[in-house]
């Protein structure tokens, strides 16, 4: 027993100080670079004295609220984010998804212990001495075995170790897939509210466009009865109230759609449609904008954490197929008892023992556990090329908008001012029009061309909204800072 005893704690004490084989896996260096554009970003955007066209200040690294969308002060879409984080669907999905992934980590770290399983087997047999040339021997024998056997697999290379870190790296994949959806839906409620808006804005400006046509029509067929013009430029100015008042219906109906999308997003059959509505006139646009650097960028957006967690597990993996092809420890320890009955299972000296260990080791596999190995490799390099690629195109992502969103400025001013020009032009070419100083083509010139700006107008002032939701998205979205879902180490830190 002495040397049964020693052996035992041979093993323990291998299976305590063993090594991990396999990389231990080091986070990506994150980007040196300093800003998104290769010249410095101006302070702010240009300033329009029209709604919506207040200048925006860039922070440098300023930190962002976990519930950003408060910023454009508007009630109605606070409330139906609240909806959405209550009811949508994909949402539900992405933390059942997470809760299994936590629950296989769980499972996973079950394999550093000890297996044990109890069992009890009965036998009643019926003894013939005939076969033993004993024919006067006839009795029947009552047998009860009750045993409790233990396997134990010393995680002696660490390849449990690395199978479990694998399954951490899933579980924080899964962790920012679901910071990735509330990122997604929070951002897509915004954007289609601003979409309903920008809609809303059109649909009125038509409207506004199709009341001066209608009263610039009875300008013109008064001139015709008068004698001051001709059938034609009745016909022609009806014509063009015809074709504004065509484009009307295709914008009711994207504004019926983007209704249904949020009444989706909100987890609402199409039946059911919100009460919420928006117009760009209830909307504040935010003054000041942060610019997150680089290196906190790669922290703070959820697919990139995700691409980091996918990385992490690749390298796990690894470790795995390396301990593999090393030598694998079994030890199976078992104890009982054998009775005649179950009043004496545990009387003295019925019990009985045993203990085995065993080692394996593949020689022969035609290769199958070294080309697992390489596998496991190469999908490491795979998945660091597509972090490679996340971080890339995050950046790419982020300019994009920066670059939006001081066009998106610059275009209103201008669009602003055209509006303007356009509509004193016609107010003029109106006047002169009526006093017969220029013809009715110059009179449908003008209002096709304030009609044109007006419309421009909305949707540049509509672009602005947009842009500045698609920046906070870029960046992150403040999901560090919200208390819905339980924080663990996940809170990015300044570089």
């Amino acid at each position: 027993m002495l040397t049964t005893y020693r052996w035992a704690a041979l093993v323990a004490i291998l299976t305590l100080a063993g090594c991990k084989v396999g990389p231990d896996f080091k986070h990506p260096p994150a980007p040196d670079a300093t800003g998104y554009t290769p010249e410095p970003l101006p302070q702010q955007t240009v300033a329009t004295n029209t709604p919506g066209g207040n200048a925006q200040q860039f922070v440098r690294d300023q930190d962002i609220p976990g519930q950003w969308w408060i910023l454009f002060h508007s009630e109605p879409l606070n409330r139906l984010i609240e909806q959405a984080l209550r009811a949508n669907p994909d949402l539900d999905a992405a933390q059942a998804a997470l809760r299994e992934a936590k629950e296989n980590v769980a499972a996973g770290e079950g394999s550093l212990f000890p297996k044990a399983s109890l069992s009890l087997q009965a036998e009643r047999t019926a003894i013939n001495g005939v076969t033993s040339g004993q024919p006067k021997l006839q009795t029947t024998l009552n047998v009860v075995t009750p045993t409790l056997s233990i396997s134990y697999a010393p995680d002696v290379f660490g390849g449990t170790r690395r199978q479990i870190e694998s399954l951490a790296a899933q579980a924080d994949y899964q962790r920012f897939e679901l910071e990735a959806t509330y990122l997604s839906l929070t951002s897509n409620v915004v954007v289609a509210a601003m979409q309903e808006a920008s809609l809303r804005g059109q649909i009125a400006a038509t409207q506004d466009i199709i009341k001066l046509q209608s009263d610039q029509l009875d300008v013109v067929r008064q001139r015709f009865t008068l004698g001051g013009g001709s059938r034609a430029d009745v016909l022609t100015q009806d014509a063009a109230l015809a074709q504004t008042k065509a484009s009307l219906p295709p914008l009711q109906k994207q504004l019926a759609q983007t209704r249904d999308q949020l009444t989706a997003l909100a987890g609402r059959l199409p039946s059911e449609e919100i009460s919420e509505t928006f117009d760009l006139a209830n909307l504040q646009l935010p003054r000041e904008l942060p610019v997150s650097l680089p290196s906190r960028l790669v922290e703070q957006r959820p697919d990139i954490r995700a691409a980091r967690a996918q990385l992490a597990t690749a390298s796990a993996n690894i470790g795995v197929a390396v301990a593999n092809q090393l030598p694998q420890f079994l030890i199976s320890p078992s104890v009982g008892t054998v009775a005649t009955g179950f009043a004496t299972m545990f009387a003295p000296g019925s019990g009985v023992w045993a203990l085995a260990g065993s080692v394996s080791q593949t020689v022969f596999d035609a290769g199958t556990l070294l080309h697992k190995k390489r596998a496991a490799v190469a999908a490491y390099d795979q998945a660091a090329a597509q972090y490679r690629s996340t971080v890339i195109k995050a950046c790419q992502n982020v300019a994009d908008t920066l670059r939006a969103l001081q066009s998106d400025a610059d275009a209103l001013a201008a669009e602003s001012a055209a509006e303007r020009s356009a509509f004193a032009s016609l107010d003029l070419s109106r006047q002169q029009y009526q006093l017969g100083a220029i013809d009715y083509l110059t009179l449908l010139n003008a209002q096709r061309t304030w009609q044109q700006a007006r419309i421009s107008l909305v949707q540049a002032e509509a672009s602005r909204y947009s842009d500045t939701a698609a920046l906070f998205q870029a960046l992150g979205g403040g999901w560090w800072h919200r208390t819905d879902i339980a924080q663990t180490n996940d809170t990015p830190k300044q570089p």
